[in-house]
């Protein structure tokens, strides 16, 4: 198997400043078969002999400095997956009517030695609560469905400024799953029902359905999801995909829907750690080019020393099931194997957490959500949201709750001394829950399932997710990383590292080591229905 040094990979492509730590290695040809083993793939992502699911970023921009491979013909074969495949998993809203045109300004630069870097001419799928001055932003509601934002989110220029080809707007739940106690992940009044591209009758997860599915079934090379608790790994996991959730503040929010701005990012998905390595460090503002434009990738074989001397703490959180706990400690042993020093460890002050963190983000919202509308057309405020969805039957045919947005309409305001103090608190534990952990166990991350399998979509129930893994660096603002590492039956489970603030850099890098070491992911078969998987108590939905 061909395998590609991160290292090196990041020297060529200076993004020395995330990834230095750790030297991990990245394989460049993802297996079709995993812990879960092999399947037959239904639906085959070729171009010019290039298998578009486990092609990373860095092969097909070698390829296009080669001059075997356009970024006019990967976009055309991107757009084409998304009309001949997306209708059975209905993950994108929109194509940009400007994609061609800007790959065909990629391919221009290259001609001419002058490629932005390492995104440059790669087509990018953002998820539709992220502001684009040329496609509508809609949040997944009715209430933002007409005229595009006066402006593109910060993060939209940022890619635009690298050369990234915005394809189009991804689905996802509908106000980032705070609208109703009772929602249906992946649905929105908007764009209908996301499905799980494993199983189709299986949820997305996640208010960043849309982005994982999209990127799981091979329709982008990487998308855009946001996250407030549990809405980029989450999805990430569910859908057998990479995806990471930075630091708070490493990626700009301006312009990009809000729940709350303490615990607020976007942040990449993508199918392997490099090529959300290379996305985060363009949205974060750290990207550049090799001084010669190819980016000079480097063949190497890191071998198992990525891993070799890491602690990891196993948090294994039983609640999601036996079978995700059996693949837990499958996962242990083969990290074992390769050298890492797996401990068990129980986070601190969880339950704390879980009574905190929903009282103070009702407050956050409102006064968050307020800002926002006032920058749009259509409903002017909460208040104004509220009546809207009262006034069409469209925004209930899935579920009719709007119980969040109520519960927030009359919380405290986040000027209010009970609220201030309730978010000190959760910051303080949140930190602490996993500092104290780290520092305790002498540890270089915290792993955990991101997910347990997915279960059935029924807008009648709505979602049966149990995700608490997500939680301590969601409110901490830290960075946790989703990396595929098995299945139960047909249905992808992730496990979810974190670590301390601003320490994206080194969980990338390890993150790259665990991937290789599992080497978890394959395509999915887009079956209708699967008995696999179990069901779990209903419990925080991931937002």
């Amino acid at each position: 198997m061909k395998t590609r040094s991160v290292a090196a990979l990041t020297a060529a492509l200076a993004l020395a400043p995330l990834l230095a730590a750790g030297g991990a290695g990245q394989r460049a040809v993802a297996a079709e078969s995993g812990a879960g083993g092999s399947a037959s793939r239904a639906e085959p992502a070729l171009l010019h002999g290039i298998d578009l699911d486990s092609a990373t970023i860095p092969e097909l921009q070698a390829r296009m400095e080669r001059g075997s491979l356009t970024s006019s013909e990967l976009t055309r074969a991107y757009l084409r997956r998304i009309r001949e495949v997306d209708p059975k998993i209905n993950s994108v809203l929109r194509t940009s009517p400007a994609a061609l045109r800007e790959a065909a300004a990629s391919d221009a630069r290259r001609r001419l030695g002058k490629a932005r870097g390492p995104l440059d001419g790669i087509p990018v799928l953002l998820k539709d609560n992220v502001d684009t001055l040329d496609m509508p932003t809609t949040a997944g509601s009715l209430a933002l469905a007409g005229s595009p934002p006066a402006r593109d989110a910060e993060l939209v220029g940022r890619l635009r400024a690298a050369g990234a080809v915005i394809l189009g707007k991804a689905n996802l739940s509908e106000w980032a799953n705070f609208r109703a106690a009772k929602p249906t992940s992946g649905w929105s009044a908007v764009g209908g029902q996301t499905h799980n591209p494993y199983v189709l009758d299986r949820n997305p997860c996640g208010s960043s359905a849309g982005s994982a599915a999209a990127v799981a079934a091979s329709l982008a090379q990487v998308a855009v999801g946001t996250e407030t608790d549990g809405s980029i790994v989450c999805p990430a996991g569910m859908n057998g995909v990479v995806g990471h959730k930075p630091s708070l503040g490493l990626v700009s929010q301006s312009g990009v829907v809000p729940i709350s701005a303490e615990q607020d990012t976007a942040g990449p998905m993508a199918r392997s750690v490099v090529d959300t390595a290379i996305a985060f460090s363009v949205l974060s503002g750290h990207a550049a080019a090799g001084a010669d434009g190819a980016f000079g990738l480097t063949e190497a074989d890191p071998g198992t020393g990525g891993l070799r001397g890491k602690r990891i703490g196993l948090w294994r959180l039983p609640s999601l099931g036996a079978e995700v706990d059996a693949l837990m400690t499958r996962t242990a042993e083969r990290l074992r194997t390769a050298g890492a020093e797996v401990v068990e460890v129980t986070p601190p002050y969880q339950d704390r957490l879980a009574e905190l963190e929903f009282p103070a983000l009702l407050s956050e919202f409102h006064r968050d959500i307020d800002a926002y509308l006032a920058s749009r057309r259509g409903p002017r405020d909460l208040a104004g949201l509220i009546a809207f969805n009262r006034a069409h039957p469209a925004e209930r045919t899935c579920f009719a709750g709007q119980e969040l947005f109520e519960q927030a309409l009359a919380a405290p305001p986040a000027t209010d001394p009970g609220h201030r103090a309730r978010r000190a608190e959760l910051k303080d534990l949140s930190r602490r829950s996993i500092d104290e952990t780290m520092a305790a166990h002498g540890l270089d991350a915290i792993a955990s399932p991101a997910n347990p399998p997915a279960w059935t979509t029924d807008c009648a129930r709505g979602d049966n997710d149990v995700i608490p893994s997500s939680t301590p660096a969601a409110v901490a603002g830290y960075p946790s990383l989703s990396v595929p590492a098995g299945f139960v039956g047909e249905l992808p489970v992730g496990l979810l590292l974190m670590a301390g603030d601003r320490q994206d850099a080194g969980l990338l890098s390890l993150g790259a080591a665990v991937e290789r070491r599992l080497d978890a992911r394959r395509a999915p078969r887009y079956l209708a229905s699967s008995a696999s998987g179990t069901a779990v108590r209903e419990g925080p939905h991931a937002q």
